[in-house]
């Protein structure tokens, strides 16, 4: 990564810009939120968001009444920013700046309802890092818990944030799942980045047996 660390990285593509400027930012989160709604998870169940950023999910899960949700990220000015977004409404939520890649305060969230992911999986171009990832997420979503994942879609996009990415598809997902985990749901979506370039995206919902 030209001698930056990844949280550098990170630090640096949120610090001093517009948020609604970012490659990624999606100001209408309708397919995760669709999705997150279909489950029809109590108001008490624990939500993880991964790699959150600047994702403008967060304000409709706590307008749809969700307590318990916690928000990771690699990058504490991205936090930040979320923090000064969220303003009043932050004390509802628990901030968990952690590497995914390796985890140490991720490792003791408590058993998760859901596990909810648009922004980091397709990062992860090692082996080695799409294991721990997905190890900790076996580790941490109980039985009849869910797993969105939506990531970047075979045939589309093969860099973000200037960064390689790896594209997915289903199968992909279920065989890093394993026999554990059964697909609910799947949809394929065209994001329109805030430059108005089409990134094909998947998103898949697995629930653990």
């Amino acid at each position: 990564m030209d001698q930056i660390t990844k949280e550098e990285h990170w630090d640096r593509a949120y610090d001093g810009k517009e948020i609604e400027q970012l490659g990624w930012y999606e100001k209408d989160p309708q397919p995760s939120l669709n999705l997150i709604q279909s489950l029809q998870l109590s108001p008490y169940a624990e939500i993880l968001t991964v790699g959150a950023g600047a994702t403008t999910l967060i304000e409709y899960l706590l307008e749809d009444g969700f307590q318990n949700i916690t928000i990771n990220d690699i990058s504490a000015v991205a936090l930040d920013r979320l923090k000064d977004i969220l303003g009043k409404e932050e004390c509802n939520v628990e901030w968990m700046k952690d590497d995914l890649t390796h985890p140490t305060l991720l490792k003791d969230l408590p058993m998760l309802d859901l596990w909810h992911d648009r922004a980091v999986l397709h990062f992860f171009t090692e082996v080695k890092d799409q294991l721990t990832y997905f190890n900790l997420l076996k580790q941490k979503v109980k039985s009849k818990g869910y797993v969105i994942l939506a990531t970047f879609a075979k045939g589309g996009a093969e860099k973000c944030s200037n960064l390689p990415i790896v594209q997915y598809d289903v199968n992909m997902m279920q065989d890093r799942l394993g026999f554990d985990f059964e697909l609910i749901k799947s949809l394929d979506y065209t994001f329109i980045n805030p430059g108005g370039g089409e990134r094909p995206y998947i998103y898949a919902v697995f629930q653990r047996k």
